[in-house]
């Protein structure tokens, strides 16, 4: 996707999308009881999905089947997955609370904002114009040849929006949200909410620059 920059402004914010964003666990964790379901497998509850989700079809497929990447199964698996997602990819998914308010206020101070995520742009595409966001700038897993954590597509966004890395804060649910913002030197925002995995430990042990706890927290930190 591309960037569309309506104004000139110094500093901008980027958002990883699932979990940090927007809410999207119980659509993609309907894709994967589905795929249970046709193996006559019960329901997994969302809440035990939500930490998966981040990682998308790799953490989905092995949290619902034990199944690797690296297992015989899984591309079929995956493929199934990516299919029955697709189909229903934004029935369920919505912002977070407090979210709407805080991309106001960043319009309202005239700030550029943007979505660098790992999602492919054939699904980034269709959930950015059901919750009919606006933003500045997508940068998706297919934009650049890296997903995060690799910094390339933060790089990329900051290229688009003309402005240097260290002008803009990155936030995301996710370490490698922050190992990414770190390697692009962007200020690092860890959130509270989203989709944390255990493994990972809490935000703040990510070394962030701010922790914050709800959206709109972010707007004494810019």
């Amino acid at each position: 996707m591309t960037c569309c920059v309506a104004c000139v402004t110094d500093r901008a914010v980027l958002f990883d999308l699932d979990g940090t964003l927007a809410d999207t666990a119980p659509d993609l964790a309907a894709a994967v009881n589905r795929m249970r379901a046709e193996q006559g497998q019960e329901p997994i509850p969302v809440e035990r999905l939500r930490p998966f989700a981040s990682a998308g079809a790799r953490g989905l497929v092995h949290a619902a089947f034990g199944i690797k990447p690296d297992d015989a199964e899984y591309p079929a698996l995956r493929e199934a997955f990516l299919e029955f997602y697709g189909e229903k990819v934004c029935e369920h998914t919505r912002l977070f609370a407090g979210m709407a308010e805080l991309l106001d206020a960043l319009r309202a101070r005239e700030l550029h904002w943007g979505i660098v995520t790992n999602k492919a742009t054939r699904f980034t595409e269709r959930i950015v114009s059901k919750l009919r966001l606006k933003p500045d700038c997508v940068v998706c897993g297919d934009t650049t040849p890296h997903l995060k954590p690799h910094p390339a597509p933060l790089l990329h966004a900051a290229e688009e929006l003309r402005l240097a890395p260290q002008s803009c804060f990155f936030v995301g649910d996710d370490l490698r949200d922050m190992q990414a913002a770190r390697a692009a030197g962007m200020r690092a925002v860890a959130v509270e909410w989203g989709y944390h995995h255990p493994e990972q430990g809490a935000p703040g042990t990510w070394q962030a620059a701010v922790v914050i706890a709800h959206p709109m927290d972010l707007v004494r930190h810019l």
